[in-house]
């Protein structure tokens, strides 16, 4: 079956539109929601967009007028600092104190004259104007619609105040297996922003390819980098490159959080450097899904300054507090040499001021307090790492892993850990999945992407959505308030955004989709 043309799905979208403002349909489900029954809040030329007047505030004033672009008048909404008089038909920017703590905390007030944005950090207010960006018409979100009066923009009246229940809301993108360039990485920041995600795990170096550039290790990119899943060209990202998504993020409050796999997941390291093998020998460029068959030299003293050098080099351009030290699918050591290895490298990564983050394999090694536990597999325990002091981010493979398929139809993507719809990916509690490890325990919830069957950013999207969206209010919302047959709903609704945005979704069957 042929899809429309885009044009004419936007046609759609735009037609559909009215000026009575539609329900509240925000993802992830806000802490209260009161929706007022009179008119909404209509955007027109004369709307302005008032900020408290520092750099970080004005930025996200700037950001939602660029959002609504040229939907409803000839130019976007005009951005000024605050002061004086708020004039009729402004959207005000506020910091300061709210009815509920919290640093990603925010009151949205919507009414026919004004749209208020109040919260106590610069975060609570760009996710108050991502809850009121979902308020606005879907067709604001394609950049060639312009003002027409038979659909004008208006959000719907009501309050709303809200914070999310865990503070580690995050995704994780493999761009070792198939390489991703750096606008398709915004790209995926920017759709997580929509959904209030704020951490972007990147899996930077594997059997398959090394992703970012060591200066003190050059082979690592120009001979590791130039390989992937299948035979591909492969690539990396500059150490500028970097840098930049670095800050493209941080605008958009996710942060960065950088992972090289360690001891195991490492022949495009050993590929590149003969002396990180034990019997000094480079290995071949590998570029097939096989897991566990690598391994660095753990008693060679080279490795360690090499894992040093690297440590330092990313951390030194990666102003988030974490470095993921992967740690998983060991095959080829003993338990005593790989905790030894996990003791020493932990010793590193604090030495260059970072916490150490590993997949639950590491439980087994003494762990420092404040370690970071990512808990994948369904029949393992974290709950030993609690008692050292650790925390721990859910990101249970049967119910988080965007890489399997959704079910047996579906092209691309994995079933070693079984299918995962939609609705499997919403309806759990990270909380009460793993015995020993309450919600007290739990930084939060984090979606893995693996690309061993992925190679474009489309592949990406198709995967990830609308699970990511699922996951979000996982981490979000309170477990007590979520109900799948009200997400699915409210799911459905985001549909004309998602293809107002151009994102290749999954139209999942259970899902009433709105056009």
């Amino acid at each position: 079956m042929t899809r429309p043309p885009l044009a004419l799905v936007i046609a759609s979208l735009i037609l559909a539109s009215c000026a009575t403002a539609p329900p509240v349909n925000i993802i992830p489900l806000p802490r209260t929601v009161d929706q007022s029954s009179g008119a909404g809040f209509m955007i027109s030329a004369d709307t302005v967009i008032l900020f408290p007047g520092d750099e970080r505030t004005g930025w996200i004033a700037n950001y939602l007028a660029n959002l609504i672009g040229r939907a409803a008048a000839p130019e976007p909404p005009r951005v000024d600092s605050a002061g004086g008089p708020i004039p009729k038909g402004a959207i005000v920017l506020e910091l300061g104190e709210t009815s509920i703590a919290g640093a990603e905390a925010y009151e949205l007030s919507v009414a026919p004259d004004r749209v208020t944005i109040r919260a106590a950090e610069a975060a609570g207010l760009f996710y108050g104007v991502q809850s009121f960006r979902q308020l606005l018409p879907a067709f604001v979100e394609y950049p060639a619609v312009r003002p027409d009066e038979s659909r004008p923009v208006v959000a719907a009246a009501g309050r709303i105040v809200d914070t999310p229940r865990f503070p580690w809301r995050g995704a994780m993108l493999d761009v070792a297996r198939h390489f991703l360039s750096l606008d398709e990485v915004k790209r995926f920041v920017d759709l997580m922003s929509l959904y209030k995600l704020n951490r972007l795990h990147l899996h930077l170096a594997d059997d398959q390819g090394w992703r970012i550039e060591v200066k003190s290790w050059p082979n690592l990119t120009s001979h590791g980098g130039r390989t992937e899943v299948g035979g591909g060209a492969g690539g990396y990202y500059t150490q500028a490159e970097y840098a930049d998504l670095v800050r493209y993020a941080s605008d958009r409050f996710v942060t960065i959080v950088p992972e090289i796999d360690m001891p195991g997941h490492t022949n495009a390291a050993l590929a590149s450097y003969a002396e990180l093998n034990c019997d000094g020998v480079a290995r071949e460029l590998y570029t097939g899904i096989e897991v566990g068959f690598s391994a660095l030299c753990v008693d060679n003293d080279i490795t360690y300054t090499f894992i040093d050098d690297v440590v330092r080099e990313i951390a030194a351009i990666t102003p988030g507090p974490w470095f993921h030290i992967g740690g998983d699918e060991v095959q080829t050591l003993a338990p005593d040499p790989y905790n030894r290895f996990i003791g020493r490298v932990q010793a590193i990564v604090q030495a260059h001021g970072k916490q150490m983050i590993g997949w639950d394999e590491i439980v087994s090694a003494e762990l420092l307090p404040g370690t970071v536990v990512q808990h994948w597999r369904p029949d393992s325990t974290s709950a030993v790492a609690v008692t050292k002091g650790a925390r721990v981010i859910m990101s249970i493979a049967n119910r988080a892993y965007l890489d399997m398929k959704y079910d047996p139809a579906t092209a691309i993507g994995l079933t070693w850990a079984g299918y995962v719809d939609v609705r499997t990916a919403y309806d759990w509690d990270p909380a009460a999945m793993v015995a020993g490890v309450s919600e007290s325990a739990l930084l939060g919830v984090e979606a893995p992407l693996w690309t061993e069957t992925v190679a474009t950013i489309r592949d990406v999207e198709f995967l990830a959505f609308p699970r990511l969206a699922a996951i979000a209010e996982v981490g979000w919302s309170r477990a007590e308030a979520r109900d799948w047959n009200a997400f699915k709903g409210r799911l459905g609704a985001h549909g004309p955004r998602l293809t107002a945005l151009g994102v290749n979704f999954h139209r999942a069957p259970a899902v009433p989709w709105r056009q």
